[in-house]
């Protein structure tokens, strides 16, 4: 009986971490949800219950730095874009300060809401009034906003055809 329960979840175990993964994936929408650390997860977990051996590496170490760069892009893309626009850096760091303190006294989704706010007031505050230049640039870092969802949707796929490889023993 207990070889069967055995036999039965070393089977289901690869397919169960994949649907937490899709999750991980589909919870992108939701801008404060972390699914690419969610899909890792799953990747550390099948990993610490396959083991490591020299090929389980060539995989996992891709995984990793795709992950490390899809929790990076929000915030990369994001600026870039505003900058790109035409923000000044000092309306950059009020942006990331008020996010940052909204978030820890609010809810985080109340700091998404401050970044575009924060940004577009530091910014007309710096144009003298100018509402027009000053949308101009929060829409900037709201397409950078945009671009990240999609870079990180796309990473998350990619490292979970990259697991799918590793688990069913492609490669």
């Amino acid at each position: 009986m207990i070889e069967g329960l055995t036999e039965f979840f070393g089977l289901a175990l690869p397919w169960l971490l994949l649907a937490g993964m899709l999750i991980g994936l589909f919870g992108l929408i939701i801008p404060i949800f972390p699914g690419n650390v969610v899909i890792f997860a799953g990747v550390l977990v099948f990993g610490l219950i396959d083991g490591f051996d020299s090929r389980a590496w060539v995989f996992f170490v891709p995984i990793a730095l795709l992950t490390l760069v899809a929790v990076s892009v929000d915030n990369l893309l994001m600026g870039a874009k505003a900058k790109q626009a035409g923000a000044a850096w000092s309306s950059l760091g009020i942006t990331l300060l008020a996010a940052f303190v909204v978030s820890l006294l609010l809810t985080p989704i109340a700091g998404l809401l401050a970044a575009p706010l924060a940004l577009f007031l530091a910014e007309l505050a710096r144009l003298k009034g100018d509402r027009r230049r000053a949308w101009e640039i929060t829409s900037g870092l709201l397409i950078g906003w945009g671009w990240a969802f999609v870079i990180r949707f796309a990473l998350g796929m990619l490292v979970i055809g990259l697991y799918l490889w590793w688990a069913l023993g492609g490669g």
